[in-house]
C-alpha cells in the first residue's frame, strides 16, 4: 500500500457537491492499494500513522502524534498513486489492485486506524472526488508498505 500523509487543518472530501468526509485538523491519508498487498500491509500502515510524530509540542518540536495533538484523519482512497508514467505519457495503473480487493483493503485500513483511537471521515471509494486542504507546515510524507522511500 502506498500514501501520501499530510498534516491537515480544516480539510473536507466532497462528491457532487456533498460533503462526505470533515476534519477541524489532523491527517489528510491518500491510500493507494496494489495487486500484491494484504491486510498486513494496511495494518502496519494504519500503526504507522497513528504513531507518527509530526504534530508540534510545546516547545514547537515535532514530537505529538495525532491521537496526543487531538488530531482527526481524513482517508481518500487513491488508485493513482500506483500510476507508472516512466514510459510514454499516458501512466498505467497495472499495478494497482482491483477494486474489489482495493475497497476491502482500504476499509480494513480505516478499521485500523479506528481501532488505534483515532476519529477517521472517509471520502467514498470509486466516486470523483474533490479533496479541500490546508496543508500545516508543510508536512507531506510518502509511505510504502513494500519499500523505503
Amino acid at each position: 500500500m502506498r500514501v501520501v500523509v499530510q498534516r491537515s487543518g480544516p480539510a473536507r472530501v466532497r462528491v457532487g457537491g456533498e460533503t462526505v468526509g470533515e476534519i477541524g485538523f489532523g491527517l489528510v491519508v491518500l491510500v493507494g492499494v496494489g495487486k500484491d498487498d494484504t491486510y498486513e500491509d494496511a495494518q502496519y500502515l494504519a500503526e504507522k500513522i497513528a504513531g507518527l510524530r509530526i504534530f508540534p509540542d510545546e516547545e514547537g518540536k515535532l514530537n505529538r502524534d495525532v491521537r496526543e495533538a487531538g488530531g482527526a484523519v481524513l482517508s481518500v482512497s487513491q488508485f493513482t498513486l500506483y500510476g507508472d508514467a516512466r514510459k510514454g505519457r499516458r501512466p498505467s495503473y497495472a499495478d494497482a489492485a482491483p477494486p474489489d480487493v482495493a475497497e476491502r483493503l482500504y476499509n480494513a485500513f480505516n478499521e485500523a486506524l479506528r481501532a488505534r483511537g483515532l476519529q477517521v471521515e472517509t471520502g467514498r471509494f470509486r466516486a470523483m472526488m474533490q479533496v479541500e486542504l490546508v496543508n500545516d507546515g508543510p508536512v507531506t510524507i510518502l509511505l510504502d508498505s513494500k519499500r523505503v522511500f
